[in-house]
């Protein structure tokens, strides 16, 4: 028997029931959802390395030949590559350069920009791992052990006029009537106390508060972009790292009708 989620309006009152697609039945996997999100979060990691040059701009070289006047056979210094300071006739004063152990010279092993560091994971594993994110946010108890202030009603689905709300003191009121002010409180943006996180630019924070799934492009995508915490995104751009902040399963999601249908019509995530 496929699992059923009551319908509300606007003002939080129950409609009908609408039945759930199968990717909503998917087991609960946090092994799998740790590694798509950590996936998709090393694509968005930025390169870093020195510069090729570094430490490799210098005329520096030690000759070893017998006949060599600027070389430095029989003088019993060790073979590392030097530049030279200063001369005087055919005695030169060298300076090591270029090799890692010298002064201004190349590091040993730098980092490298051209490094990969994608985590790869398959396309089937990832898609299992998306519906069992999803099938999470539907379980009261894992969204309430990430923190969430959920509403009694909760787990439901929204009625399709959510989508075409186009200002945002009307999104605020909306969801305060659906019972999640306390939520709307908690991922308000703070500013914490004097420590190592202030002192290194992170003086405000931020928590992820509900985030809002629709069928399609709509008004509402651009009306809550002021409210801090809250996230809209399309049935079918859904990914682990939007259900999954942190790698953590149980964010708190609004599931519109328009939502379910183009999930079941589409066969999303299958």
């Amino acid at each position: 028997m496929k699992m059923k989620l009551p319908l509300h309006d606007l003002k939080n009152q129950k409609k009908s029931e609408v039945e759930l697609p199968l990717q909503f039945e998917e087991e609960y996997r946090p092994d799998l959802i740790k590694r798509s999100v950590l996936s998709l979060q090393s694509k968005s990691r930025q390169k870093y390395g020195a510069s090729p040059e570094a430490g490799m701009r210098h005329s520096a070289e030690l000759s070893r030949r017998r006949r060599k006047y600027r070389g430095s056979y029989g003088l019993g210094i060790s073979r590392v590559t030097r530049k030279i300071l200063s001369r005087r006739g055919t005695r030169m004063y060298w300076v090591g350069a270029l090799a890692p152990s010298t002064v201004g010279g190349r590091r040993a092993h730098p980092p490298k920009a051209e490094k990969n560091w994608e985590q790869k994971i398959n396309k089937k594993e990832n898609r299992k791992a998306i519906r069992s994110a999803m099938a999470a946010t539907l379980n009261k108890d894992l969204v309430q052990q990430r923190g969430h202030h959920l509403p009694e009603s909760y787990p439901f689905i929204i009625d399709n006029s959510l989508e075409q709300i186009s200002k945002t003191k009307e999104i605020k009121e909306t969801l305060e009537s659906l019972g999640f002010t306390k939520e709307l409180e908690r991922s308000a943006i703070k500013k914490i106390r004097a420590g190592m996180g202030k002192l290194r630019g992170r003086k405000y924070q931020k928590k992820k508060g509900p985030l809002i799934v629709v069928g399609e492009d709509c008004p509402l995508t651009k009306a809550a972009k002021n409210i801090p915490g809250i996230e809209i995104v399309r049935a079918d751009q859904i990914n682990t790292h939007l259900l999954a902040p942190g790698t953590a399963p149980g964010r708190v999601t609004i599931w519109t009708d328009n939502a379910i249908k183009q999930i079941t019509e589409k066969k999303l995530f299958i």
